[in-house]
């Protein structure tokens, strides 16, 4: 099969082999968004009348077909083509011949690549913040269903003051959205055009990639088109340090869990049937679910670093150590949607336990209370730390107040609704829409 950068002789099997490497299996997810970038680049170079308006309207048909079949998943590409760029216009020339080879106008794999990417990368964010404002709602809810359950609040692994239910649901709740707030600075800098820059140098054809960036919906161009080149790996990395943050999340989330299921602290139950069991001690139930979330978040806190061990101190221009990074890239979405799903799923279904802070090993927790209780009566707060301290040491410390926590945040204010705001706040910020509508008319 014929290179679309074929000059005349043949490459050396090897090293066909290895310079293609799994560009084959991973360009599958591109498809759709490869075929979409295409649609739109011919719109475009019929309007500066670099095709005629027949031309166009016999490539969009058959493009449309493909995107079809990319979306349902009967796309292939073929063992001797070398990615999904080269499948594209072979299929092309094949239905429509010399006509099939006029899409590569003005273009370079370079950048068709970069703009597959974006689009691809497009799409899985707003899946991705989808699963989260999911878990998002999920947390929330159970914050305000267990307000008012007490757990003991710990520092450096001891007891140390009095927490809730609600506290805790909550504080991993707020947590995403902060979360929010950087996946949406990675959509940001993935929402842009780099469509045009052809191989990183732009091209002395007509090129309208305005009228581009408004076919794909995009928010902006990469306008500089060294700098697009240059956004390969950068925006891969920008991505997975947002990804890295959700995990972050997830992964502390998960050790708790894995901590408060555990008969020494005995917080919370999973039901029996979403527990393993062990092979040699028949009472055991594990609690694999949130194990391996933790394992799957620490693998991707580690894409960042693949990524940017592959892309930093390159010069400027285009490489194929590039190429690389998608091995890393793609599946990491697909890792990240699955702990959003299978955390939500058990947080959902997660039992937590009452009256935790009656038992006596937990009495301590309240000694700050103490100590506030007779700052109120008008004690000076060191005397008072001082007198509960010394009754701490001879074990003759008792509280029998009741918690009186008021302020914004803590036990009896949570501002549920607050964190909503903000999360509501970031979401409402995203171009969904308009990405929508853009795409719905490319490609229908």
């Amino acid at each position: 099969m014929a290179k679309l950068w074929d000059k005349g002789f043949s490459v050396d099997d090897k090293i066909d082999k290895f310079t293609v490497g799994l560009d084959r299996e991973l360009d599958i997810y591109l498809a759709p968004y490869d075929i979409m970038g295409t649609m739109a680049h011919i719109t475009m170079l019929q309007s500066v009348g670099l095709l005629e308006k027949d031309e166009l309207d016999a490539l969009l048909v058959e493009l449309k077909a493909l995107y079809r079949e990319a979306c349902e998943g009967r796309f292939v590409i073929e063992d001797d083509v070398e990615d999904v760029h080269s499948q594209v216009e072979l299929m092309l020339t094949r239905k429509l011949g010399d006509l099939g080879k006029k899409v590569h106008t003005g273009r370079s794999r370079n950048d068709q690549v970069l703009v597959d990417l974006k689009l691809y990368s497009r799409a899985e964010l707003e899946k991705t913040i989808g699963k989260v404002k999911t878990l998002f709602e999920e947390l929330q809810a159970k914050s305000e269903q267990y307000k008012n359950v007490l757990i003991p609040g710990y520092t450096h692994l001891q007891v140390a003051m009095p927490s809730s239910f609600g506290l805790w649901f909550g504080a991993y709740a707020e947590s995403l959205v902060d979360d929010m707030s950087v996946l949406k600075a990675a959509w940001d800098v993935t929402n842009q055009n780099p469509l045009g820059s052809a191989a990183g140098y732009g091209s002395s054809a007509p090129l309208n990639r305005t009228m581009t960036t408004k076919l794909l919906g995009f928010d902006s161009l990469d306008y500089n088109v060294v700098y697009a080149q240059m956004g390969r790996g950068k925006t891969e990395r920008i991505i997975a340090f947002a990804m890295a943050s959700v995990a972050e999340t997830l992964g502390r989330l998960a050790f708790d869990c894995c901590m408060y299921t555990s008969q020494n602290f005995g917080f919370i139950h999973l039901p029996d049937n979403m527990t393993t069991g062990s092979s040699i001690m028949p009472h055991k139930k594990n609690p694999d679910v949130f194990e391996l979330i933790r394992a799957h978040c620490n693998k991707i806190n580690g894409v960042q670093n693949t990524i940017r061990l592959i892309s930093t101190n390159l010069p400027s221009g285009y490489f194929r150590d590039m190429q690389i990074i998608k091995e890393v890239f793609i599946p990491m979405f697909h890792e990240i949607d699955d702990c959003l799903d299978i955390a939500a799923y058990a947080i959902g279904n997660m039992e937590v336990v009452d009256g935790l802070m009656n038992d006596p090993k937990y009495k301590l927790a309240f000694s700050v209370e103490e100590v506030n209780h007779r700052v109120s009566q008008g004690v000076p707060f060191r005397d008072a730390y001082k007198q509960v301290g010394m009754e701490i040491n001879r074990g003759e410390f008792e509280y029998h107040g009741t918690l009186n926590h008021t302020h914004e945040g803590s036990i009896g204010n949570l501002c549920t609704d607050g964190i909503k705001a903000k999360m509501d706040a970031v979401l409402g910020s995203f171009t969904f829409d308009k990405v929508h509508s853009a795409v719905e008319s490319l490609v229908k």
